[in-house]
């Protein structure tokens, strides 16, 4: 594989690239000075431009042991949105015992994951989704509420569930969502952003609430960040605590169709695309 232009291009967005960042397979070849893993193991990465291949050459601390008891497309699932949810719930907001969280997009690969950490750490779930099929995928997750929503609809029906607010909103929904996600938010509340940046007034800002815009490369800032994240992934992954949910699966020939999918909001938990 080109891994020189192409990769740039995924970078900076210049085309002709190959898309994808995250994965997992079998090391079939090894660099020089590379004695960490052995030609034949298994690994997932994360953030190696260029994964939409059959094969691909990533640095060695990008990648990571897959146990023997973890299959490539549950690793390969974990590995962008797991390490996200993982980082937000535990570092980012810091969930505790008895909080409120709102999740948006909580039928999603993400909004799942989420779901189902916040309730392993003794939080409550209000979970936002866009149909009532997606409110019972979210309800099979662990969300203690749903609310059928678009736009800002959702803060009547949060503030009748939590009068005073929640404690933290986890919001992917952009600029529609933001200032609404704000509402919903108790005195000195978190609204955990992550979606298209808004302009907005400091001033604006209600209840003296938190705003945090978290970075990917903040969840793993070191190597040892990277192996700390994916192998609780994987435990609560192998106790059953997070049952992560492949929603659909397709032919890698078939990306196009995967992101068609996507765009159209018909898709429920991850997409993951196979050589």
């Amino acid at each position: 594989m080109d891994t020189g232009a192409r990769r740039l291009g995924a970078a900076t967005g210049d085309l002709p690239f190959v898309p994808g960042v995250e994965g997992a397979g079998r090391v079939s070849a090894l660099g020089e000075g590379v004695t960490e893993f052995a030609v034949g193991d298994r690994v997932a990465w994360v953030y190696a431009y260029g994964s939409y291949a059959e094969q691909i050459v990533l640095s060695a601390t990008d990648a990571v042991p897959v146990p023997d008891d973890i299959s490539d497309e549950v690793a390969a699932s974990l590995m962008m949105q797991g390490i996200t949810a993982h980082h937000f719930v535990t570092e980012a907001a810091d969930v505790q015992p008895g909080q409120v969280a709102v999740v948006h997009a909580a039928a999603g690969g993400l909004g799942q994951k989420l779901t189902q950490l916040i309730k392993a750490r003794g939080g409550k779930v209000i979970g936002i989704v866009s149909s009532e099929q997606k409110a019972e995928t979210a309800r099979n997750s662990g969300a203690d509420h749903t609310v059928v929503s678009t736009g800002d609809v959702f803060v009547g029906p949060v503030l009748e569930t939590n009068g005073e607010g929640v404690d933290v909103v986890f919001d992917g929904g952009g600029e529609t969502t933001f200032r609404a996600s704000m509402e919903v938010l108790r005195r000195h509340g978190l609204l955990l952003y992550y979606g298209a940046v808004p302009v907005v007034n400091m001033r604006e800002l209600p209840n003296s609430i938190k705003i945090s815009y978290p970075v990917f490369r903040d969840h793993i800032p070191t190597r040892e960040a990277l192996l700390r994240h994916s192998a609780d992934l994987f435990d609560l992954t192998r106790r059953n605590i997070l049952i992560p949910d492949i929603g659909r699966r397709y032919p890698l020939k078939d990306a196009a169709q995967a992101h068609h999918d996507i765009e159209s909001r018909t898709t429920s938990g991850k997409l993951v695309l196979f050589p």
